[in-house]
C-alpha cells in the first residue's frame, strides 16, 4: 500500500509541475514606443490590439504592453528606446519612422515591428521587402511617396493659385525626401512653391502667419506624426485663414479638412499586431516580409470646400473614394 501510494504522489506530482511552472512562466512585454502621446496613439493602440487578439495574444492575459511617448519631441527617443532595451522587452512595436531609427539604434537583437509611411529600404531598415535580413520588419504604407500626386490633385482643384505652400517638419526621417519630391512636381506643371517648415506648437503658428503674408492660396500638409497628431488644430488654421488644404490621411478629412489623399493607416496596425503576435509564437523577423499596404483613397469635404467658397472640379468628384457632404 505504501509503494502504490508514494508512486500515485510522484504521478500526481509530475502531472502537475508542467502547469504550476508554466504559470511562473513571466508574461512577455511588448514595447511600444511613438514620438505620439496616449491620446494621439489611442486608434494606434486599438488597431495594433485587434491586430494581437487576431493572433491569439489578449493583454493582460498571455502579454503587457509597456509604453514610452516622447509626447512630439523626437529628441527623447533614443532614451526611451534605450529603457525598453533595458527591460529586455519580448519585441518592440514602432509607430512612425523616427521611432523606428530610435529603436533601430538601440538594439540589434530584440525583434522590432515598425509602421512607415516612407520606404523602409531607403531608410535602412530593411535590406529587401521580401527577405528584412535583420531583428525588424513592418509595413510600409504609401503615405511619403505620395506627396507629389497629393500636391497634383490640389493643383487640380485650384489651378489659377499663384503660390502653393508645403509644410513640413525638418526632424521627420523623410522629410528632405519628400520636399525634393513635392518641388519636382511642383517644377512640372510651373507652380510656385512655398515651403514652410515646424515641428513645434510655436512653429506651427508661426508657418501659417508666413503663409498669409506671402499670400499662399493653398496649402499640401507633409506626412508627419507630428502633424497628424494636432490634426484638429492643423484644420482649425487651414479654415480660419481659408486655405485648401490637402492632407495625407483620412482623419484629417473626417476632421473637417478639405480633402485627402492616402492609405490606411489603422489597417497597417492592424498587420502590425499580427506580426507582433506571429513573433510571440516564435517566427523570426527576417522571416516575415514587409507588408507593403497599397489600396490609396481619396476623400473631399464638400461641407468645407463650400465653406471655402470652393468649387470642386467634377472630375475630381468622379474619382473621390468618398465623398463628405
Amino acid at each position: 500500500m505504501r509503494r502504490r501510494k508514494f508512486i500515485k504522489l510522484i504521478g500526481g506530482a509530475a502531472a502537475t509541475w508542467p502547469l504550476a511552472a508554466w504559470a511562473q512562466q513571466p508574461i512577455p512585454v511588448i514595447g511600444f514606443l511613438s514620438s505620439g502621446s496616449p491620446q494621439s496613439d489611442a486608434f494606434r493602440l486599438a488597431a495594433v490590439r485587434q491586430g494581437l487578439v487576431e493572433a491569439g495574444y489578449v493583454e493582460g492575459r498571455n502579454f503587457v504592453f509597456d509604453y514610452r511617448w516622447a509626447e512630439d519631441q523626437y529628441e527623447r527617443l533614443p532614451a526611451l528606446a534605450a529603457q525598453l532595451v533595458r527591460r529586455d522587452v519580448a519585441l518592440i512595436v514602432t509607430g512612425g519612422g523616427t521611432s523606428t531609427v530610435a529603436a533601430k539604434s538601440a538594439t540589434a537583437t530584440i525583434p522590432i515591428v515598425f509602421v512607415t509611411g516612407a520606404d523602409p529600404i531607403k531608410l535602412g531598415f530593411v535590406a529587401s521587402f521580401n527577405r528584412p535580413g535583420s531583428n525588424i520588419t513592418g509595413v510600409s504604407f504609401l503615405v511619403n511617396t505620395l506627396v507629389a500626386k497629393q500636391f497634383e490633385v490640389l493643383h487640380e482643384t485650384v489651378p489659377k493659385t499663384a503660390l502653393i505652400g508645403y509644410l513640413v517638419n525638418p526632424t521627420y526621417a523623410n522629410a528632405e525626401a519628400d520636399t525634393r519630391n513635392v518641388l519636382a512636381a511642383a517644377e512640372v506643371v510651373g507652380q510656385k512653391l512655398l515651403v514652410v517648415q515646424a515641428h513645434t506648437d510655436s512653429e506651427l503658428e508661426a508657418a501659417f502667419v508666413t503663409l498669409i503674408q506671402q499670400r499662399a492660396g493653398a496649402l499640401v500638409v507633409g506626412a508627419d506624426p507630428f502633424f497628424f497628431n494636432r490634426r484638429d488644430r492643423l484644420v482649425e488654421l487651414a479654415a480660419r485663414q481659408k486655405i485648401p488644404a490637402i492632407y495625407f490621411l483620412r482623419e484629417f478629412a473626417s476632421a473637417g479638412g478639405l480633402m485627402s489623399y492616402g492609405t490606411s493607416i489603422t489597417e497597417a496596425y492592424r498587420i502590425v499586431g499580427l506580426y507582433a503576435g506571429r513573433i510571440l509564437k516564435g517566427e523570426k523577423p527576417d522571416e516575415l516580409p514587409v507588408q507593403q499596404s497599397t489600396r490609396v483613397e481619396l476623400i473631399v469635404n464638400l461641407k468645407t470646400a463650400k465653406a471655402l467658397g470652393l468649387t470642386v472640379p467634377p472630375a475630381l468628384l468622379a474619382r473621390a473614394d468618398e465623398v463628405i457632404e
